[in-house]
């Protein structure tokens, strides 16, 4: 396959939690304060924040000299336009890779692990010993590239919004929801706590979690050994790279005018998975865990959930 090589190297980086601390409080000694007021060890705060600045220099001296480059934090990506010849750098976690990709077409990323003690990396394949060698073979396109599979939700007034784990769709105050769901020519009013849409790269997620404490509640009647097959049936062949999408109903609430008959499925490659919102405010749909970017979900919109034609392209080593 032939891939152009890239001309720019674009790194997105976070702000640490010492870093929120001291905006919220306005000096680092009135975050220690707060912070050890409350019982907790700020000394750690510290610790995080210094391996991850350590980490920010390694990468910064990594990169290649002849090649422009541009930092940007995270909070800037709703309005920073990446281009076509950009070679994105992600310095985790491994939500900040989700949070950037949102916002790409199909800019290949490279993932680094700056604390591989404190963060699990699934999406961060590289090392920061790597750095160098990662990020000039990233340019050229010789590595590995990983197709992940993402969703999308499309909205009747036209707005759209994008998950590589997944879609909450839901009331603001994770309360009760009401809507209307159609899903393989079936349709029924419902009351919920929320559906979650996933994807196979967040099937080991939210959904998962999902799974595990239906297990919990039913092994408490039910031989668990019984049980246990059929939740695993749900996630198998879940890949990244994975056409399907599953749903799950939080909480279903069954009453004269609403009903618990579609609380679980695949929705796959050309089905339609279609939500009608019955709130008059505060219905809300928002991805992969981040609630302040929200698409508002109130009476009359209608959400249409399918697979996303975009993908997160992530290097591999």
């Amino acid at each position: 396959m032939n891939r152009p090589e890239l001309e720019k190297i674009v790194v997105v980086t976070r702000k640490t939690d010492l870093d929120e601390l001291v905006e919220r409080f306005g000096t680092r000694d009135q975050a220690r304060f707060y912070v050890e007021k409350m019982g907790l060890d700020f000394d750690e705060y510290e610790q995080a924040n210094e391996v991850y600045r350590d980490a920010i220099e390694v990468l910064r001296k990594s990169l290649p000299q002849k090649v422009r480059n541009q930092w940007i934090d995270r909070t800037f990506l709703p309005r920073f336009q990446f281009g076509q010849k950009d070679l994105v750098v992600v310095m985790g976690q491994d939500g900040l890779v989700v949070n950037t990709a949102k916002y790409l077409a199909d800019q290949p990323v490279v993932a680094f692990n700056p604390d591989p003690s404190r963060f699990d990396g699934i999406l961060l394949p590289f090392a920061l010993i790597q750095a160098e060698w990662a990020i000039e073979n990233a340019l050229i396109r010789t590595l590995p590239e990983r197709r992940v599979s993402m969703a999308r939700v499309s909205l009747n007034d036209g707005q759209e919004l994008f998950a590589v784990n997944d879609l909450f769709i839901g009331h603001k105050s994770h309360g009760s929801a009401r809507y209307r769901l159609e899903f393989m020519e079936r349709g029924e009013e419902q009351s919920s706590s929320g559906i979650i849409v996933s994807t196979g790269a967040g099937s080991t997620g939210w959904y998962s979690s999902i799974l595990r404490g239906t297990l919990g509640v039913v092994s408490a009647y039910v031989d668990r050994g019984a049980v246990q097959p059929f939740l695993d049936n749900a996630t198998k062949n879940l890949a990244w790279e994975s056409k399907d999408l599953v749903f799950s109903v939080r909480e279903p609430f069954r009453s004269r005018t609403t009903f618990a008959r579609i609380v679980h499925g695949r929705i796959q490659p050309g089905e339609t998975f279609r939500l009608t919102s019955r709130m008059p405010q505060s219905g809300v749909i928002f991805s992969d865990g981040v609630e302040n970017d929200f698409l508002a979900f109130n009476s009359g919109t209608v959400a249409e959930i399918s697979l996303a034609q975009r993908c997160l392209t992530l290097c591999m080593p």
